[in-house]
């Protein structure tokens, strides 16, 4: 830790990425690569360093949520960028995000039930890796009083959590406010929908003709867009609806 006020603070990684805490709602990491290589004649050049920065908004919207926003600008790799459509991006990171809500949510009862300013009774965070974990539940108790000031707008108690296929609906957390994955959603249903069209009718086709080696490629056809548009169903579903997450298993 390097320093702390009712700004933020900032901190350090071995590494040497920088993270800084802005009050009241801004994470942002830095981390800087510098390399040398040898030219032609042998000399040590330095190449320009590979900058790679991560800014994380995280407000509050209600007890129990909150609007997560998260950019990663950086200076290398870009040729990857136009092989790689926003939507495909965000499965990614949605997959990541997701990964920890419910574990953030039972977390959240359990420092209510001890009381936000005795966080340290239901967490254990001896590792390092900790250090900021705890450097905000000190800032937010300094100059906040450990806790969000919701007014007269909230109750300080958060909502009874919900089953896990409604707290983690991509859909309408990030799916219908996204227009390139709200894009590729209407793109995927039309393409199943089109799928299971084209199965029907070369079914119908099948059954006005008399020729055996039209039907049986009739019959294949149909079936291939029949098992096309129920695994796109599935595709579609585990990508911009619900995709479940088993710690036990990762």
């Amino acid at each position: 830790m390097q320093r702390t006020d009712k700004n933020g603070f900032t901190a350090t990684e071995h590494q040497g990425r920088e993270w800084s805490f802005i009050s009241p709602s801004i994470v942002k990491g830095s981390l800087t690569i510098k390399e040398s290589l040898n030219n032609t004649k042998g000399e040590l050049v330095q190449r320009p360093p590979r900058k790679h920065h991560h800014i994380f908004f995280c407000t509050p919207v209600s007890p129990g949520k909150s609007r997560f926003i998260g950019v990663g600008p950086r200076n290398f790799k870009l040729w990857m960028d136009p092989f790689v459509l926003r939507w495909m991006h965000h499965i990614v990171l949605n997959l990541v995000i997701d990964s920890d809500l419910c574990l953030v949510r039972v977390q959240e009862e359990k420092l209510m039930e001890v009381g936000l300013s005795n966080w340290q009774k239901a967490c254990f965070v001896p590792g390092k890796a900790d250090t900021m974990v705890v450097a905000f539940r000190k800032w937010l108790k300094k100059y906040a009083g450990g806790q969000i000031n919701w007014g007269t707008k909230f109750i300080g108690t958060p909502p009874p959590i919900l089953p896990r296929e409604q707290l983690m609906d991509r859909y309408w957390s990030h799916v219908v406010h996204c227009s390139s994955c709200s894009g590729a959603y209407k793109g995927f249903n039309t393409l199943k929908i089109s799928l299971q069209v084209l199965s029907v009718a070369s079914l119908a086709i099948m059954a006005t003709t008399n020729s055996i080696a039209r039907r049986n490629t009739l019959a294949a056809a149909s079936i291939l867009c029949f098992v096309g548009s129920k695994w796109l169903s599935h595709f579609i579903y585990k990508t911009f609806h619900f995709h479940d997450y088993n710690h036990a298993f990762k």
